[in-house]
């Protein structure tokens, strides 16, 4: 199939991505604010993580999909689609009545935001040539230190003075507004081709990813149930290899993912999505639990994360003209493991701005990491793949979001069972399951010290696959011209190394 886009009214649709832009990035701080008075009020504490994993499960699945349909029939119908089954699920999670159809409703809202990052990010890849981009880019990022600001401020006010739904409500304004948009702004002219879904592919992959999560998080389980659950995940995991391989229209080209720019791209983004979900769903926890803060203030502590990261794309264009995008890059993978080790030195005693600093160093690096690889993979493939190809970078993150949000939530639960002994680990987990439980910890010391040492331990594995993105950012196989000269011979020589 070939396309092209409607250049004449970029701003106006530029002011339609930023609003989807701002419906996600809000919808992120809000939630992580507000999660630790949700699972109070509805119980289960035990399946924090999946509140979050569910929505991330969701959307790594449909990601690869909506980047392969709107390489087949545009990128609008995709998107508008997209952005409506998230309204949707938006709409339903503010009726949850429990942590099980909270749960549920969160995977609906995953299944439209899998459109809605990776087909607007490759709007953008249409509109714009690379020299242009990164200004763009700027000003999206711009709509992410916005909502970092916004978002905990509203989290922590919609939880403080009326009923948590709105978090997820505040969504359906905005969402109608942005489909309105597209609607009237985004042409395109494209010549559409009969297609084949990769449906079975799409079965096998959820299966597998499903029994690696439910693996990580039943820790407790039997042996015999969890060598179960391992015996899917491989042999489904196989058979999605498979039948990717002889699918005419695989969700996954291992063609294109067997290219080592993509290959190495995609890990070092998985790595770094695994770290930054852990911070963003431990870190408001241990400020409002250990450190005994507000959370509103647990809220701003991510802001930093969130001020970071936009802060580093909109100063990546002078950056790549300056440096070239292989040192910025490699910039990027060292501050973004020394932000996760300011964690380690969090303490009752500490003050939430030591919080801040690592989060804002995370998510400088981030910034660095995640632009450069968006953009090298764009430029390296044609219009056709470029859906495919920008999807697997945010496919890549969302999986890593998935399996981090998981794996450490399994980590702080064993973690609770190893430091607690039979009596405390239950009262931990009966005031985590009250309202006003964690701001009550601290006044137990014996309590609070389990849930720090605890957390302590999640820290620990952010550090560790920080380091690992660190290294793996390494591999990605950049000229030390890149950046400085044509995108085209950027791109051309990034894929000979």
């Amino acid at each position: 199939m070939t396309g092209s886009a409607d250049r004449s009214r970029r701003p106006l649709v530029i002011a339609s991505i930023m609003l989807a832009t701002f419906m996600v990035a809000i919808e992120a701080t809000i939630v992580a604010t507000a999660m630790p008075r949700i699972v109070g009020q509805l119980g289960g504490f035990t399946y924090y993580s999946w509140v979050f994993s569910a929505f991330l499960l969701a959307q790594s699945t449909t990601t690869v999909i909506y980047g392969k349909l709107s390489d087949i029939f545009g990128r609008k119908p995709i998107l508008i689609g997209g952005i409506l089954i998230f309204l949707v699920g938006s709409a339903l999670a503010g009726f949850a009545w429990s942590m099980a159809s909270l749960i549920a409703f969160r995977l609906l809202q995953g299944l439209g935001a899998g459109a809605i990052q990776p087909v607007t990010m490759t709007v953008v890849g249409d509109l714009y040539r690379l020299e242009e981009r990164a200004k763009v880019q700027g000003a999206l990022a711009s709509v992410w230190a916005i909502s970092a600001v916004v978002g905990p401020l509203a989290g922590g006010i919609i939880v403080d003075n009326i009923s948590w739904a709105w978090i997820f409500w505040i969504n359906l304004p905005i969402g109608l507004l942005t489909i309105l948009g597209f609607v009237l702004f985004l042409h395109e002219s494209i010549t559409p081709r009969e297609a084949k879904i990769d449906y079975l592919g799409t079965i096998l992959f959820s299966i597998s990813i499903v029994s690696l999560l439910v693996i990580l998080t039943e820790t407790d389980s039997g042996a015999t149930i969890l060598g179960g659950l391992g015996l899917l995940f491989v042999a489904s995991g196989v058979l999605f290899l498979m039948q990717e391989r002889r699918a005419p229209e695989p969700i996954i080209s291992i063609a294109l993912w067997s290219q080592r720019l993509i290959a190495t791209s995609n890990a070092a983004t998985l790595l770094a999505g695994m770290a930054l979900i852990g911070l963003t769903t431990i870190l408001p926890i241990y400020v409002q639990g250990v450190l005994g803060r507000s959370p509103l203030v647990a809220g701003f502590t991510l802001t930093m994360l969130i001020v970071g990261w936009p802060l580093a794309v909109m100063m990546s264009s002078r950056l790549f003209r300056n440096f070239g995008i292989r040192r910025t890059l490699r910039v990027g993978s060292v501050i973004f493991p020394a932000g996760s080790i300011f964690l380690l030195f969090l303490t009752p005693e500490s003050s939430p701005v030591l919080a801040g600093v690592g989060s804002f160093l995370m998510g400088f690096g981030m910034g660095l990491i995640s632009l450069t690889s968006i953009v090298l993979v764009q430029e390296s493939v044609e219009w056709s793949m470029r859906g495919s190809a920008t999807a697997s970078i945010i496919f890549s993150r969302s999986l890593g979001n998935t399996l981090g949000a998981t794996a450490l939530g399994a980590i702080l639960n064993v973690g609770i069972a190893h430091f607690g002994s039979g009596d405390l680990a239950t009262k931990l987990h009966d005031l985590l399951n009250q309202p006003t439980g964690l701001s009550d910890l601290s006044s137990d010391p014996a309590i609070q010290s389990i849930f720090d040492h605890s957390l302590h331990w999640t820290f620990w594995g952010v550090v560790v696959v920080a380091v690992l993105t660190f290294v793996t950012t390494w591999l990605i196989p950049v000229s030390r011209d890149a950046g400085r000269r044509g995108p085209k011979v950027d791109a051309q020589e990034a894929m000979s190394h």
